[in-house]
């Protein structure tokens, strides 16, 4: 069995293997390109975007420089994904990113790792574990996402977090290491932070209406999270 074939069935491998890096640098040089474009080139942007990634859907996005152990080429996108400046995905191993997900700025999905037997990491072998980020999840500033997490849709992972286990879908999870801190619920509806108040309505449709105010009851422990 090749490096190569010990690293697609995530496998301890040696990541050195001529195999391996070959194909891995010539995929960093499309992600140079990438990050070499000026303000101006949105198009020459999106036409990259599409060359680098595994799969890339309309309309995404990243702010330059984007960083990636193999030129995005083990990232998979759906559409309008934003990521913002610095986001890192060391996509050694596969990364699946639903649509209309939002990064911050220096967010980092890692898929390597290395035994903890020292004799192996002197050897500077590894293995890999994919990711999924589902659906309309926004991953805050700083936040790391470790191998073979699972983030489930809508959710939100706060600023500076090291996710290291599966976050189920509508939850704001926050910490090191993340925890759930809550779930998603009516009252985001109505205020976008703390006590501060939409000035419109948001339907269960997530359509938005001007002049109508939403009423919500708020429990005691709700007035707490204020």
């Amino acid at each position: 069995m090749t490096e190569k074939e010990r690293m697609d069935r995530e496998l301890v491998y040696d990541p050195k293997d001529e195999s391996i890096t070959g194909d891995q640098f010539d995929r960093m040089e499309v992600l140079y390109d990438y990050n070499m474009t000026r303000p101006h080139q949105g198009e020459l942007r999106a036409q990259l975007i599409q060359k680098m990634f595994a799969e890339a859907g309309e309309g995404c996005y990243f702010e330059p420089p984007l960083h990636s152990n193999f030129g995005c080429s083990h990232v998979h996108i759906g559409k309008h994904v934003y990521g913002n400046y610095g986001v890192t995905f060391v996509d050694d191993g596969e990364i699946y990113v639903g649509d209309y997900v939002m990064f911050g700025p220096r967010v980092t999905v890692v898929t390597a790792a290395h035994p903890i037997l020292p004799a192996l990491r002197e050897r500077a072998l590894q293995f890999n574990r994919p990711v999924h980020i589902g659906r309309n999840v926004w991953v805050g500033a700083g936040a790391v996402i470790l191998p073979g997490v699972t983030i489930g849709e809508n959710s939100v992972i706060g600023a500076g977090s090291v996710v290291t286990k599966d976050i189920p879908a509508n939850a704001v999870a926050v910490g090191v290491p993340c925890r759930v801190l809550r779930e998603i619920g009516e009252r985001d509806r109505k205020y976008y932070y703390k006590d501060r108040m939409f000035d419109f309505t948001v339907t269960e449709e997530g359509e938005i209406i001007f002049g109508k105010e939403l009423t919500i009851e708020k429990s005691s422990e709700e007035s707490k999270k204020l």
